[in-house]
């Protein structure tokens, strides 16, 4: 290479070499203080894409977790009102029997129809004012669509929970009247067939929460895995970011010592310059 002074080859080799390496050490810096490996597009555009996607798979399983447990705060609410139902049934069916025997006077029996009564407005009352965040589910029997899927497929985003209708009308307990021995003896029947569909209704809601169980544990699982494989993309390896950072720093340093030798250069000619 020729000693000149009007362009300094060297020192312009220096300076590129200077700034790729003052570019890697300044995108060690940026991964190390994010913990990120892509912070930018152009770090990895496709890693970009496939991590965003997963991100946005996370955030949406999150909160299917939320709908799912909330779809079991309010089965468990149904169950807690049908279960008082069942007591209140239990009751009448008792006090059926008591006024189905002969050895009440018909006078006895009026005092068990008015806490029959009572026990049947109980329920009504019950069932029409059980809700959860103004879903109301033992007085009507009607599909309650739980999504929890970061999708929207029919297979594996979302199912279908009941309601149950436990209103007295339901039950077909509205008319029921055991101030007589026959009609004591005929509601019992009737009440066997009400405790039949509310235990149909209480079991519907026990194996719903079982199953949303399963599904919230199925759910946590696979946000785990989205999120393991969104790290694996886009989370920055420390060890070897600081071995690269270490190293760029000494690259620094030397390209730094070599700008300024490579400065000096030009001296060089002047120095003969001056001799001749």
């Amino acid at each position: 290479m020729a000693l000149v002074i009007v362009h300094n080859l060297m020192a312009d080799v220096a300076l590129r070499n200077f700034s790729q390496t003052y570019k890697a050490l300044a995108e060690s810096v940026n991964r190390l203080s994010s913990g990120l490996r892509v912070n930018n597009a152009s770090d990895d555009a496709a890693g970009l894409a496939i991590r965003e996607s997963l991100r946005a798979d996370v955030a949406a399983l999150a909160q299917g977790i939320r709908n799912a447990n909330d779809a079991i705060s309010m089965l468990q609410t149904f169950d807690g009102a049908a279960q008082v139902i069942d007591e209140k049934l239990i009751r009448m069916k008792e006090l059926a029997e008591q006024a189905a025997t002969g050895t009440y006077s018909s006078a006895q029996r009026l005092i068990m129809q008015s806490e029959f009564d009572q026990m049947r407005q109980e329920i009504d009352r019950i069932a029409n004012a059980t809700n959860f965040n103004d879903i109301y589910g033992l007085n009507s029997s009607v599909s309650i669509k739980i999504h929890f899927g970061p999708g929207n497929g029919s297979a594996e985003d979302f199912y279908y929970v009941l309601s149950k209708n436990l209103t007295a009308s339901a039950l077909g307990i509205l008319t029921l009247n055991i101030s007589s021995q026959a009609g004591a003896q005929s509601a019992l029947t009737v009440l066997d067939s009400a405790i039949t569909t509310k235990d149909t209704g209480r079991a519907q809601f026990g194996y719903m929460i079982n199953r949303l169980e399963n599904t919230v544990t199925n759910l946590m699982i696979e946000r785990e895995n989205y999120q393991a494989a969104e790290s694996q993309i886009s989370d920055a390896d420390i060890a070897s970011e600081m071995a690269a950072l270490t190293r760029t720093q000494v690259l620094a340093q030397a390209g730094i010592a070599m700008l300024v030798q490579a400065s000096n250069v030009p001296r060089l000619a002047l120095a003969l310059l001056a001799q001749g």
